[in-house]
């Protein structure tokens, strides 16, 4: 047998391929059997092999095993998928109930398009033989057909309600898809051989307890007895085959490095793929996790080629996010019809576990682009639990609203985390998002009361950080109630919080609180409204006046506004006074009677008032009550 086979020739993963992207993977029997059609008609063009035009015919000429090609080999299969698709599509049609009156013709033609079905696969699996017998075929190849085609034989008897038939006819297609799945040189081989092995599961266990089986379920156990006793009466050489399959699998091996997809773990069990398409995209995003890591060993990974290296592994499991949605909502479409990954961790499992995995490494980006948003600013700036009290921060007037805005983004995407079901059926782990939501929304907390201060709207960023206290508190509940060695396949590295941490927090509410207190105060006196002249003042501030003595002076020193003292006068030289001239007699006695009659005209004005009778006071209220505390306010006796 040849090194490199001539033909290479891949049945099953040729049939998968076309049935999902061509309507299949919907159970939409009709576009796929006119794709299948059209395939034909193509195939037939390109080999040169139809029967002429208008009404000469041209027989066609026979095939031999020196004029077989890969494109005769596709022609039988698709004519086989054309022909099972139209069975199928026939069945379905047979069982709505407008078609109860042709129900049993519609069966009937179905059956003639499942037979013609085993016929063209008879066809393909024989003339894959005579390429294998000469060298042009791999065993791998001819182990696919073979599956292929002893598939289609099963669900045919199991279509005629030929049971036990059936039931050793799909035993042996899934022991050969077990040996095929563990000889698989690369991971989307072993998903190929793992997908059909799950589509045929179902039918088994149908055919098992319709033979009235006690252990219907036991799938594998099933296989392992009706396969190793009927495997070379149904598969030609079996031995053989899986001898040659394993050996050219060690080859390639050796020969080829192939990348094949780590293990992905979730609370120590292992992830199922189940689908080639997934392990690609699975494929890139190992690879970028692996750049990832090497860019974070390295010192420069907070720069912009840091930030960067998460571009690939985001886009390859924004690329996995989305095929694995839609394989799930084909699933839950398709449920009805039998075909379930076997186990209890599906398709749905599969996606929440991507879903999960892009999330945190979004939110991982996101941490990494407020850190660096920080570090770019001065010194008093970088750190967000470090603030200088009392002292204005010279920042760029975008930094804070551009870290809001991050935070907001970290925010969904916790939330978007924390209805996932991969996260919600751990308790440890929706606590650890839970105590991450209430960090992130005390963070942004505080730089939205940042935003606030420029403006001079101290009342919006007090009232934030009251706010930020609350999610701090939050974040300690939350805490408190995670065992971190439950949650350790879920990466909570990605967002690491410590108690310093909250305390940091606290720290930082604190001081920037004092801080807008003292500023709003000095601003407008602690007013709510913008304007500082537009103070006014509280209800009752006169008549608390009357009972309290205000100490202005002390207020203003206290506020810091208090006037500076003005410095001392220097002493002015008195004078000493010139001695008056000598007066006349007639003019002193003038000067000492002009100045007894103010005395005089005095001292008659107080005996007037000390005569005056004195003004009545009111008499004491009989009765006392809240009417007459109020009346007193409001100026009633």
């Amino acid at each position: 047998m040849s090194e490199k086979p001539a033909i290479v020739f891949r049945a099953l993963q040729v049939a998968n391929e076309h049935r999902n992207a061509y309507g299949l993977r919907y159970n939409d029997y009709q576009r796929y059997r006119k794709h299948c059609a059209n395939r034909t008609h193509r195939l037939r063009s390109s080999l040169k092999i139809t029967h002429g035009k208008g009404r000469n015919f041209q027989k066609l000429p026979t095939l031999t095993t020196e004029n077989l090609k890969e494109g005769h080999l596709q022609l039988l299969l698709f004519e086989t998928e054309r022909a099972w698709a139209y069975a199928q599509e026939l069945n379905t049609s047979s069982l709505q109930p407008a078609n109860d009156e042709k129900a049993g013709t519609l069966r009937h033609s179905a059956t003639g398009r499942f037979r013609r079905a085993v016929n063209w696969s008879t066809q393909l699996l024989s003339h894959c033989q005579a390429l294998y017998a000469q060298g042009s075929l791999s065993a791998e190849n001819l182990i696919q057909a073979t599956i292929y085609t002893v598939i289609v034989n099963g669900r045919f008897l199991r279509y005629r309600d030929e049971f036990e038939d059936a039931l050793v006819q799909l035993s042996v297609a899934r022991s050969l898809l077990d040996e095929l799945a563990g000889a698989a040189t690369t991971s989307r081989d072993q998903a190929l051989a793992v997908l059909f092995s799950d589509e045929i599961g179902p039918e088994i266990r149908h055919c098992a307890h319709e033979l009235g089986h006690a252990k219907a379920y036991d799938i594998d156990g099933i296989v392992a007895q009706l396969g190793s006793n009927q495997k070379n009466a149904i598969v030609e050489n079996y031995d053989t085959l899986v001898a040659q399959l394993k050996s050219q699998g060690e080859k390639a091996a050796h020969g080829e490095s192939r990348k094949k997809l780590k293990e992905l773990i979730w609370e120590g069990q292992p992830v199922p793929v189940r689908n080639p398409e997934l392990v690609d995209v699975l494929l890139k995003v190992q690879d970028g996790e692996a750049r990832l890591a090497e860019a974070q060993g390295q010192a420069a990974a907070r720069s912009k080629k840091g930030i960067a290296a998460y571009d690939a592994t985001l886009l390859a499991l924004s690329d996995a996010e989305e095929l694995a949605r839609k394989l799930a909502e084909a699933h839950q479409l398709t449920s009805s019809s039998g075909t379930s990954a076997s186990g209890g961790r599906d398709i749905h499992f599969v996606y929440a576990y991507i879903v999960y995995q892009l999330l945190r490494y979004r939110i991982q980006r996101d941490l990494l682009l407020i850190s660096a948003l920080l570090g770019s600013q001065p010194e008093s700036s970088k750190s967000a639990t470090k603030p200088v009290v009392g002292q204005s921060e010279a920042v760029d007037s975008r930094l804070y609203p551009a870290v809001v805005k991050l935070l907001d983004t970290i925010l969904q995407s916790l939330n978007q985390m924390r209805t996932l079901s991969v996260v919600d059926d751990n308790p440890d782990l929706a606590s650890a998002v839970d105590a991450r939501v209430s960090f992130t929304k005390a963070r942004r907390c505080v730089y939205l009361a940042r935003c606030y201060v420029p403006v001079k709207k101290y009342a919006e960023a007090l009232t934030l950080l009251q706010h930020a206290n609350i999610h701090i508190r939050e974040t300690a509940s939350h805490l408190s109630l995670t065992n971190t060695d439950n949650i350790t396949d879920a990466h909570p590295e990605f967002f690491p919080i410590e108690a310093n941490d909250t305390k940091e927090v606290e720290t930082t509410i604190s001081t920037d609180g004092t801080r807008y207190k003292r500023d709003w105060f000095a601003y407008n006196g602690g007013s709510v409204t913008q304007d500082p002249k537009g103070y006014k003042k509280p209800l009752f501030f006169d008549i608390a006046l009357n009972y309290v003595e205000l100490d202005m002076d002390r207020l203003l020193e206290r506020a810091g506004k208090a006037p500076e003292a003005p410095p001392p006068a220097a002493p002015v030289p008195v004078a000493a006074p010139k001695p008056r001239p000598a007066q006349p007699q007639a003019v002193k006695a003038e000067v000492a009677t002009q100045e007894k009659k103010p005395a005089v005209q005095q001292k008659a004005k107080v005996e007037q008032a000390e005569a005056r009778p004195e003004t009545p006071q009111p008499p004491a209220p009989s009765k006392g009550g809240l009417s007459t505390l109020l009346g007193g306010w409001w100026g009633r006796s």
